[in-house]
């Protein structure tokens, strides 16, 4: 349990650092998307060949397959109703942080549709953050920190860009440094709670609901980087980032063989 609270505060750190970063510096939207289009391959290689294949071995067929498209489904509509929610405001286009249209500081806004955005922000970036640390805390369940660690490091490079986009975002709408660092602390503790709860979730199971937990978590992930890392990636950064992912993929690849948990 120990080692999970330490993976967990490791992965929310990687919050604080892009928060920190977002508030003191402007870095090209180009090189952001290199680093998330490279975290988005060490996803893919984790989720791949560590989440499902680890599920395929706990318990092969419905249980995996069941549990991948579930993760997938779940993730997809809660996605949905958030950015429903979070379009609300007039300061916003969409759920996504980054969805902030021209003269977002300028337009007003009431408490009540504040507060409403604010959650939705929040909500959202839970649902993309939970799936990824409670994978970190399955992971540490299932094989231990030489699988961990492979989750941990593509979780920590993909939430550095994204807190820190998000938090350029929020300045634009005006935000106070209050509201930003609030918001992004809120995440990091329940990420933490995430990878806790991850751990512990599978003990006592039998090998089937552990296959489908672990694919879960797979399906959630991937369907985080169809819906949007890699749209984001190669809408600021072009055609490279096709590189910085199988950069990406391939060292998760490399550290999965090296640390044998693949």
């Amino acid at each position: 349990m120990a080692a999970a609270v330490v993976y967990g505060l490791v992965a929310s750190s990687s919050f604080v650092v892009g928060v920190v970063l977002g508030l003191v510096t402007s870095p090209p939207r180009r090189l952001l998307a290199v680093v998330i289009a490279f975290g988005a391959g060490v996803l893919v290689s984790a989720l791949t060949f560590d989440l499902m294949g680890e599920a395929f071995e706990k318990q092969t067929g419905a249980y995996a397959i069941g549990g991948f498209l579930v993760g997938a489904v779940l993730y997809v509509l809660a996605d949905a109703g958030l950015e429903r929610l979070a379009a609300r405001s007039p300061k916003r286009s969409g759920r996504d942080p980054t969805d902030v249209v021209p003269g977002a500081a300028a337009k007003p806004e009431s408490p009540q549709v504040a507060a409403t955005t604010g959650l939705a922000l929040l909500v959202g970036a839970l649902i993309d953050g939970i799936p990824e640390s409670a994978a970190i805390g399955l992971s540490l369940h299932a094989e231990g920190p030489s699988l961990g660690i492979v989750l941990l490091a593509a979780v920590f490079l993909a939430n550095v860009p994204e807190s820190l986009a998000s938090t350029g975002a929020m300045r634009q709408e005006g935000r106070s440094r209050g509201y930003i660092i609030g918001v992004w602390a809120g995440v990091a503790v329940a990420c933490v709670g995430a990878t806790v709860a991850g751990y512990g979730l599978l003990g006592g199971l039998s090998p089937g609901w552990v296959s489908a937990i672990l694919a879960l978590a797979a399906g959630g992930i991937l369907a985080l980087l169809a819906d949007t890392m890699f749209p984001e990636a190669f809408e600021h950064g072009g055609r490279w980032v096709a590189l910085a992912t199988a950069i990406g993929f391939a060292c998760a690849f490399l550290l999965s063989e090296l640390t044998g948990s693949a």
